[in-house]
This record gives C-alpha cells, structure tokens and sequence, in this order.
C-alpha cells in the first residue's frame, strides 16, 4: 500500500479496522501459529540452561529452526493439493492448518516425557518434529491471512497477527517458565500441548477464503500448459509431474522476478535476507542470559508476562498504525532503528549487571565503563523489566513492518509458496547465526554480544535506503 494512500486515513479509521471480522480472527489464528516458536526455541534453551546443558550445544540447538527455513520446499504441496476428508470439510488452507496443530500438539506431548539430563537428542527430535509442523501451519495460516483480505488492509492484518503471536510467545515462555518452576518441565510442556489442540477450535470456525487470482498469473500458468501440450508423446504420469512442478515451483518464482524484474527482485531478497539478523542471532540467548545473570524462573516469567505484554501489544498495535499511516519504507526503517536501540539496551545492562567472571574479563563495554560502574549493584528486577518492555515494543514494530510488506509483494496465484519463499528467505542467515550466539558469548561475554547484534541491522538499514529509491517500482507492480 503506499505512503500517500495510507495519510490520507485518519488514526480513527485505523482504529475501526480491527473490529472487521477478518481482522479479528487473526487475533487468534496468530496464536495458534506462534505458540510452538518459543518452545522449541528459547523456553527450550531455558530448560536446557537450568538443567546446567553448556550454552554452546543450547546454541546449536537453534538450527532446529531451520525448519522454518526451508518450509518453502513444501510450501508448493499446501499450496496446490488439497487433503483427502479435511479439504471437503474444512477447505484447502484449514485442512492444512488443522493438520499441522494436530501434529504440533502431538509433538509438544512427547517433548513433555523427556528429560535433558538423560537425553538431549531426544528433545532435539521431536523439537524437530514440533518445528516442521509448526512451518506447515505458517504456510496455511500465511496463505489465509493474504486470502482472507484486500491489499489495503495488510498492515492491521499483519498486526493482528502479530498481536496474537506475541501473547502466544508469552504464554511459551512466561508461562510455561511458571508452570516449570511451580510444577516441573513435563507439566509446563503437557498444558502447551493442550494449548496447541485448543487451535483446532479457531480453525473449525474462520471461514475459508475465497482464491483471487491476478490476469497476469493466469497467462503465466497457461504457459505450463502449452509446456504440457508441447510434450504429449511423454508418459502421461511424467507430463502430469513436470506440469505440477513448473505451476507449482517454476510458476511462482518466474511470477516474482516478471513482476519486479531481476535486478529488483535481487535486491528484494537482499533487503529481506539482512532485516532480521539482530532478532534472530540474539533470540536464543536472552534467556540463559537472565538465568546467568542470576534471576530465577518466577523473576523471568513475572517479568514476561506483566512488562512483556505491554510491550508486546504496545508495539504490535503501534506497528500496524504505523504501516497503515505511514506506509512500507518508513516503518520499516523505524522498526530497524527500535530493534537496534533495544539491544543496546540490552548490551548496557549486560555492562552494568556483569557479575561473571567470564564476562567481566571479556566484556569490553563493561570495561570502557568500568570507571562510571565502581559502584554498581546487582541487577535489578526493575532494570529486567525496562529491556523487556523496549525489546517487545521494538519487535512488535519491526515485525509487523516486515509482515506487511512481505504479504504486498505476493501474487495471489501463488499466495502461499511466494509468502513461504519470502519469509524463509528472511530467516536463513538469521537462523545460521543464531547457531553460533553461544560460542560468541563464550568468546565476548554479553555486554559485547549485544553490541555485536545491534551491529547486524545496519546492513539490511543501508539496503532499505536503496530500496527507498526504487519503491515505486514495488508499487506499481503490486498493482
């Protein structure tokens, strides 16, 4: 949507938006799809911390998330074929979701009889397992999310989303830390699964969307069937398999690069690929931070749960009035910019909670402020509660920002494999670093950890200036 579109609407009509059904529902079909992330992330990396497993192997575990990465290997499959019983009843993008919570829930269940201590390779699988189910439910949820709505409402939509997702983070994290402290890791892991069936319920009750597909892509998949007709004397079994491959993988990458064109598209993918290096190489240590730090799991959760929150809604809701008001580029640039200030925020406490001797000796901030730090205490509760807020509200703008321009540059041919190759794309460098942050910590301490994440954003600020100028071009072929 552009900028010029979106001033024109006053901050009331932004309000009302939400009320719309659509919008709405996606309040909860956000949680649904966000409740698994944190669990086989970082209330996963708490679990492995506090059960004393070495933070380089709670690092590595975070390549679980490649899952999400590559999701855009199946994304094809959910977009094109529909489930035998669950398409009839519930449609294509609800089948699928319904599907893949079932799995979750499965999942999560099973991850609830292991222990750590006895086996990290048990959890890792079934963490794998949870994590390529929830990818399965990003796909379908993703699709109905563009599906169920006009391009000038992607911004509340997105931030609906984000909205619904971020409570879900809270509660896999927040939540299931207090569950975890009163009643064990089993018990905390047992109501997630019981949480993720609760999905099924949202589910059964949005209403399936309506496919739209643009002129442009339906001359692009007629080409598949000249492509078919051209190579009639093949088996029919290897003409009818080429055909699904070029519709359902060439077709939506030659409609991506038609649209935008090469140089453009490159440049795309770039941006996307470097906007959320900062989010993803700092996700999985925040926790075992608080817990070095010397917090116990009812300090974290109570921090989450009340600070988080707020901050969480404060800034999704401000992201999506952003986006509607103000448009792609500029809430993208202010979404990095947050996401930057919240971790020097991050990098400073670090410097003013180091009690670690391995920090300590390492911590170059900490000593470039040691002079100003002679008479620092421990760290407090309420400086806990300040990072939190900051970050929650940086990430619900940064998020939100990202969302809605990604579900802008889909066709509505391909909804649900282009969305999934987009947001894979955003998540690959991102999720390899994320692999590493334990032996960077080892290796800086957390006060240099922090600034080395901020450091990760300037890329992807530098190709959003470039971007800036050509966005005209985004514009006009989305339209």
């Amino acid at each position: 949507m552009p900028a010029e579109t979106a001033q024109k609407r006053s901050w009331g009509q932004a309000l009302a938006v939400y009320t719309e059904r659509p919008v709405f529902s996606m309040l909860f079909l956000g949680f649904s799809a966000g409740l698994p992330f944190y669990l086989v992330f970082s209330t996963l990396s708490l679990w492995l911390r506090t059960a004393h497993i070495e933070r380089a192997t709670i690092g590595m575990l975070g390549w679980v998330g490649l899952m999400y990465t590559f999701k855009w290997a199946w994304a094809p499959i959910v977009d094109r074929v529909g489930l035998p019983i669950l398409d009839k009843l519930l449609g294509r993008r609800r089948g699928w979701i319904a599907l893949a919570q079932v799995g979750i829930g499965v999942c999560l269940f099973f991850m609830s009889l292991g222990n750590p201590a006895h086996s990290v390779l048990y959890l890792a699988l079934f963490a794998v397992g949870t994590a390529f189910f929830a990818a399965t439910q990003d796909i379908a949820v993703d699709a109905w999310r563009i599906e169920s709505t006009l391009p000038n409402r992607m911004g509340e939509m997105a931030s609906a989303y984000q909205i619904g997702y971020r409570i879900a983070l809270l509660v896999a994290s927040a939540g299931a830390a207090t569950i975890a402290d009163e009643a064990g890791w089993r018990a905390s892991y047992g109501a997630m699964a019981v949480l993720a069936a609760a999905g099924l319920i949202t589910t059964a009750l949005v209403r399936e969307p309506e496919r739209r597909a643009a002129v442009s892509s339906e001359v692009r998949e007629q080409r598949v069937v000249q492509w078919m007709a051209q190579r009639a004397h093949w088996p029919s079994w290897l003409v009818n398999l080429g055909g699904w491959f070029f519709g359902a993988v060439v077709g939506p990458i030659a409609d991506f690069f038609g649209r935008y064109g090469v140089a453009l598209g490159l440049l795309i993918f770039a941006f996307i690929c470097s906007y959320r290096l900062t989010d993803f190489a700092m996700g999985t240590m925040s926790n075992p931070f608080y817990i070095d730090l010397g917090f116990s799991l009812k300090e974290i959760a109570g921090v989450v749960k009340l600070f988080g929150l707020i901050g969480t809604i404060v800034g999704v809701f401000v992201g999506g009035l952003v986006v509607h008001r103000l448009g792609a580029i500029k809430s993208l640039l202010l979404g990095s910019l947050c996401v930057i200030v919240s971790n020097l925020g991050y990098a400073l406490f670090g410097a003013y909670s180091c009690d670690l001797p391995m920090d300590c000796a390492r911590n170059g901030m900490y000593n470039l402020l040691s002079s100003a730090l002679e008479n620092r205490e421990y760290p407090t509760y309420y400086g806990l509660a300040a990072i939190v807020s900051i970050d929650n509200i940086a990430l619900g703008v940064h998020g939100t920002a990202l969302i809605a321009f990604l579900s802008g540059l889909t066709s509505a041919k391909y909804t649900a494999t282009q969305y999934a190759v987009l947001s894979s794309l955003y998540a690959l460098p991102g999720k390899l670093l994320m692999g590493t942050s334990g032996f960077v910590v080892d290796a800086l301490g957390y006060g240099d950890f922090f600034l080395y994440t901020a450091s990760l954003s300037i890329p992807g600020l530098l190709l959003l200036i470039w971007i800036s100028r050509r966005y005209h071009a985004i514009t006009a072929a989305r339209d």
